[in-house]
């Protein structure tokens, strides 16, 4: 079986003064404040998500 694909991502953005749905998107991302880093599954829906608050957030790996 292949190995799985990953993105990590670091929040740079903070949410205050932004939409309650950016704010609850990084937090299904796991983060939540400024410089918080998480690895996660390259998924289409993570991608999505990503792409949404792409202006708080930093793909740092694949």
């Amino acid at each position: 079986m292949a190995a799985k694909k990953t993105l990590t991502v670091r929040q740079t953005g903070s949410s205050t003064r932004r939409p309650d749905t950016q704010h609850k998107t990084l937090i299904g991302l796991g983060l939540g404040r400024i410089g918080k880093e998480r690895t996660l599954e390259d998924t289409p829906s993570v991608r999505g998500m990503i792409r949404k608050v792409a202006h708080m957030v930093k793909v740092v790996g694949e």
